[in-house]
């Protein structure tokens, strides 16, 4: 397997789907226009990726699980929207455009992230799944993003610019805030594809061990890299004197768990039926990601 043209040849599948998303305005053009600013603006798919590549490695029809790749995609990026709104982390720059709210003013980015948010459910639950697993990848979802998951880890970061953190506490905010959305994204691949409880679990596993080198790659990126090359604003961490996983134990040691973290999720689906190639090559191509 080539998991380079296999990584392009997913994206642009994923690409082709999201741009029909939203695609007609028979009303609200404008809201319409400001959910697909952000949905549109590229970046990795790394979440919708994983859905496809799990149902198809279970020898499903990756097709019928692009609505759920679909909706982590806007959950996701209604989160980025949020994210970056004045009240949060004020930011001018996501992937390397101005953020929604600069370019249709605070309300609207509210609203689109809003629309986003419910329009990720409403898209699994009109798939073509059947009912048990459309409900239950609609609940993965839902438990991934909310009050336990994401925005637990979006509260527990804002919480955390008030004081200092302990190397804990960072790896479990960020367990919320970022692997909670790869786990589910791992988990509604395998559904889509008819995974068993064995698989689930294996492809939790990997999600997690993914998720903790990711975020721990993106605070070393954080310090090495330029806004140019991440596509948003570089250093404001450091300048801010927020707690990361860099400012408490350093660049080495840092390099050190992604290495650690990517052996685990390569280990993680070994002997369980699902092939392993394309998730062993994610894992490296995550670990030493320049943006």
């Amino acid at each position: 397997m080539d998991f380079k043209q296999e990584l392009s040849r997913c994206q642009a599948k994923i690409e082709e789907y999201l741009d029909r998303c939203f695609a007609s305005r028979p009303t609200h053009a404008a809201l319409y226009e400001a959910m697909r600013y952000s949905l549109l603006a590229g970046g990795k798919r790394i979440r919708p990726v994983l859905v496809l590549e799990f149902c198809k490695a279970l020898g499903a029809d990756e097709d019928q699980a692009l609505p759920l790749a679909a909706a982590i995609e806007m959950v996701h990026t209604y989160s980025l929207i949020h994210d970056d709104l004045p009240s949060m982390d004020n930011d001018d720059l996501r992937r390397g455009r101005p953020t929604n709210h600069k370019v249709y003013g605070e309300c609207m980015a509210i609203l689109a992230g809003d629309a986003l948010q419910s329009a990720a459910f409403s898209a699994i639950l009109s798939s073509d799944l059947p009912t048990k697993a459309r409900a239950e990848a609609a609940l993965v979802l839902a438990r991934a993003a909310g009050e336990d998951g994401m925005v637990a880890g979006q509260v527990l970061d804002m919480e955390g610019e008030k004081r200092l953190l302990t190397l804990d506490e960072i790896a479990h905010m960020n367990a919320l805030k970022t692997g909670c959305l790869l786990e589910a994204a791992c988990l509604m691949g395998v559904i889509a594809g008819g995974g068993s409880e064995r698989q689930k679990q294996a492809a939790k596993d990997y999600a997690a061990a993914i998720g903790l080198a990711f975020q721990v790659r993106d605070d070393m990126l954080d310090m090495t890299s330029t806004s140019e090359e991440m596509g948003k604003t570089v250093g404001k961490d450091e300048k801010q004197h927020k707690s990361t996983f860099v400012s408490l134990i350093g660049l080495k040691a840092c390099g050190d768990i992604v290495a650690e973290q990517t052996g685990k999720a390569k280990a993680a689906l070994r002997q369980t039926g699902i092939e392993t190639d394309f998730f062993c090559a994610l894992a490296d191509y995550l670990a030493g990601r320049s943006y």
